[in-house]
């Protein structure tokens, strides 16, 4: 099945994905790496640096709700209709710290209208869980990739 650009639904998130790549300065410049993307769904891993660890010598809680949030952010992007958060939440499960490679895998749980809602899992490199995070989007005007004439 093909969109109004003659894409397939993959070649979509695909093609949606490099469009954000190319504008998402803060994704970019922590060092964050898109591993996979599908229709609703975003895989994004990070390493922690040194200075991401607050004084406590564990990743600072903001890195990993960012990192959280682009995958939201990647996965809601998806089906060329830009998508906003609205609303997140994150529950923190455990430490991680300098070293680690986090993995944030992105899942679509519900899109309707133009609200989404999707849940981030968070885990270390050993595959433990490091955080939860649940995202509500909503679409806004404009597309990432340009429309057909």
């Amino acid at each position: 099945m093909t969109d109004t650009l003659g894409l397939t639904a993959q070649e979509l998130a695909d093609a949606c994905a490099d469009a954000m790549w190319r504008e998402d300065n803060a994704t970019r410049h922590l060092g964050m790496a898109v591993e996979q993307v599908a229709p609703g769904v975003a895989v994004i891993s990070m390493v922690i640096k040194p200075e991401m660890t607050n004084g406590h010598g564990t990743c600072h809680g903001g890195y990993i709700f960012t990192l959280a949030d682009s995958a939201f952010a990647f996965a809601c992007n998806t089906y060329n209709q830009r998508a906003v958060a609205q609303h997140c939440s994150v529950t923190y499960i455990a430490p991680a710290i300098a070293g680690d490679r986090l993995t944030a895998t992105a899942r679509e749980v519900s899109r309707r209208g133009r609200g989404g809602i999707y849940d981030i899992n968070v885990t270390n490199h050993n595959g433990e869980q490091i955080a939860e995070f649940r995202g509500h989007s909503r679409t806004v005007k404009g597309t990432l990739l340009p429309e057909r004439p």
